[in-house]
């Protein structure tokens, strides 16, 4: 039975900002949000969670282990070195989309995104220590099977760009409604999926589905544990296995 904790980052009033007194230089609001996730997914990561940056003015962490002064420590730190400042919204749930979507309305009942009065809350709350459990994250780590041979050397760099965006806007679409989970591209060919308790029918079925709708095969490795760290990290060996014995889905539970 999994347990996602999830955190909702929101950088206040950004888009009235971004324009005020006059619209600012392109290249230095780009700057200034890739600085502001490295710092986040730095000070998570330190902690044992993931960060992605979705949208860079919302942000969606997982946070299991992560206590709510972690996260005001987090709106402390970034308010003394930004000009922007934080709200964070902090929920659980058997499923990570449960998880987010309380975390969001957290943060909606709070006040909107582009509300000047709304400054650095802190809504929602983390799982105390007590309940937390070996089993509370599934993260799954889903590639494209051979990406460099079928498209990175075969094609140029952006249409490249739009075979590996192709599988993982299906993947994400397909993870979301039918198993309750949330998908993030991490670079290259790589996505990982935050998952409630899946078995392995579950990613046969996902593979199978971005294949039959995009023309992308995938593998997939996935790992449980306490934090977002565990999982993650057994989850990279799950996929090496796949890698190394040509599998689709491997559990690394079931191989160790």
């Amino acid at each position: 039975m999994t347990n996602t904790q999830v955190t909702l980052v929101q950088i206040d009033n950004y888009g009235p900002w971004t324009v005020t007194p006059e619209p600012r230089r392109e290249a230095d609001l780009q700057t200034m949000q890739s600085r502001l996730y490295a710092d986040i997914s730095q000070f998570v990561g330190n902690r044992d969670g993931y960060t992605f940056f979705t949208r860079f003015d919302n942000i969606i962490a997982v946070t299991n282990g992560c206590s709510m002064e972690d996260h005001a420590l987090l709106q402390e730190s970034i308010g003394n070195r930004y000009p922007v400042t934080l709200s964070l919204g902090v929920a659980t749930g058997r499923s990570p989309v449960q998880a987010l979507s309380e975390a969001t309305e957290r943060l909606q009942d709070a006040g909107s995104a582009q509300d000047e009065d709304r400054r650095e809350c802190l809504e929602g709350r983390a799982i105390d220590e007590e309940f937390r459990a070996d089993e509370d994250v599934q993260i799954a780590h889903f590639d494209v099977i051979n990406a460099t041979g079928n498209y990175t050397d075969e094609l140029n760099a952006f249409d490249t760009f739009i075979e590996i965006e192709q599988g993982y806007a299906e993947l994400m679409r397909h993870m979301r409604h039918a198993h309750d989970s949330l998908s993030f591209f991490v670079g290259g060919d790589n996505v990982i999926v935050v998952c409630p308790d899946l078995g392995e029918a579950d990613y046969e079925e996902a593979v199978t589905h971005v294949e039959d709708a995009v023309d992308v095969e995938m593998q997939v490795g996935v790992g449980r544990g306490k934090s977002a760290h565990e999982a993650g990290y057994d989850a990279k060996h799950a996929l090496e296995t796949c890698r190394a014995d040509g599998t689709r889905v491997e559990l690394e539970w079931e191989n160790a």
